[in-house]
């Protein structure tokens, strides 16, 4: 009886072990509708920053250019959920919105301005 319950308790033990905790992981700059519904024509670059934040990605060859981007993966999920919010300033006023992750998801090409 006892050499049963030895190895039933190290099986138990040991079981507990090999679950493996696994974290959620959020990256970037999080933008709801309600901030892109806020973004006009015409703002400036820090009435923009007010409403989203500051740019993840600021690119020297483009500084007309902002980047926004989103990427979160539940504990339980082997892919994530992944968004890119592009915004064009010209004369440092917002002049376009771009949706989306591919070139002409949404209808438009990005502009490289």
């Amino acid at each position: 009886m006892r050499s049963l319950l030895i190895p039933a308790f190290l099986a138990l033990l040991l079981g507990g072990c090999l679950s493996v905790y696994k974290v959620e992981v959020q990256q970037g700059n999080v933008i709801s509708q309600d901030m892109i519904d806020k973004l006009k024509p015409g703002m400036t670059r820090s009435q923009v920053r007010f409403v989203l934040g500051t740019p993840l990605v600021t690119d020297t060859f483009h500084p007309n250019r902002w980047d926004y981007y989103y990427y979160l993966r539940g504990s339980k999920e082997k892919t994530g959920e992944s968004r890119r919010l592009t915004l064009i300033f010209s004369n440092d006023t917002l002049k376009s919105v771009v949706h989306g992750d591919q070139p002409g998801e949404n209808g438009t090409q990005p502009p490289q301005g």
